[in-house]
């Protein structure tokens, strides 16, 4: 947003009272309900819309700010860089896409890992971000996410999970990068064994490998409201099946009713309710 506003300056105007403009980017418009926001309102209400209720897609940093609590950050295995293994090009090269990426987004690649406290109980985080190749799962993300799980075993710490992937396996890493849902979901079945708490949080959207490994495999698993959630989307799954499918499906709302997860929050309520349920879970 510019601090700046248009003005001229001939001599003929110098002696009248200037126009002052409207700055770039004061409102934004919902993509849920179109109505127009005050974008120091929505940001206050953390990346939410006061009038739907609609939830923007954030970063990670910005998760990080929302849900841990102030300065208890610690990253791991931050210095982990993705590979080329397959020299892959479509339009562009993956390397090309990796690169930009991670100029635009300032991530390394689609996850973020690390240790931190919710109101001043100590836990460990994972956090895909939809900004970097839709989220998608390739070898960085599923090493760092199993690096984490095996540190919470360790150090017998609650793991939270919160994912944002509108892709599954990066297609770019072939079976490498399909391999990482089994290697995640079997890091997390050792937690499991080991008595460890796993809380996965899911957002909009939610698709692909993500949802069909780690992100299914909570012990409590939450969601904001209307997020987009499953395998396939919609589209591909009407076109294959020639059915009408029902009303919200994939929905959080039509998830919660059939089972698929256990409870929508809000994403201002949403550190408490994970503070609660670690409490609950006496972890």
């Amino acid at each position: 947003m510019s601090d700046t506003f248009s003005s001229n300056t001939t001599s003929e105007q110098t002696s009248q009272p200037k126009k002052r403009g409207v700055p770039e980017g004061l409102w934004v418009r919902c993509p849920g309900c179109q109505a127009t926001i005050f974008r120091k309102e929505a940001q206050r209400l953390l990346g939410t819309c006061p009038e739907c209720n609609y939830h923007w897609t954030i970063s990670a940093q910005e998760r990080i700010a929302q849900v841990l609590d102030e300065g208890t950050f610690e990253e791991w295995d931050a210095n982990l860089l993705p590979s080329d293994p397959l020299s892959f090009v479509d339009r562009r090269s993956y390397l090309d896409r990796l690169k930009d990426d991670q100029a635009s987004t300032g991530l390394k690649d689609a996850a973020v890992t690390g240790s931190g406290r919710v109101r001043a109980r100590k836990i460990a985080i994972g956090i895909t971000d939809s900004r970097f190749i839709m989220g998608s799962m390739g070898s960085v993300v599923g090493e760092k996410l199993t690096r984490a799980i095996e540190r919470c075993i360790k150090q017998n710490l609650p793991l939270i999970i919160i994912s944002g992937s509108g892709g599954g396996a990066r297609m770019h890493e072939g079976i490498i990068s399909l391999m990482q849902m089994a290697k995640v979901s079997a890091a997390l079945a050792k937690l499991h064994q080991a008595g460890g708490l796993f809380i996965s949080v899911l957002t909009n959207p939610t698709m692909g490998g993500v949802a069909a490994s780690f992100a299914s495999l909570g012990d409590l698993v939450f969601a904001e409201p209307r997020a987009l959630i499953g395998f396939a989307g919609p589209r591909t799954i009407k076109e294959t099946i020639r059915l009408e499918l029902p009303k919200g499906f994939q929905t959080s709302e039509f998830l919660l009713e059939h089972g698929f997860i256990d409870r929508i929050v809000r994403r201002q309520d949403l550190k408490s309710e994970l503070a609660r349920a670690i409490d609950y879970c006496n972890k």
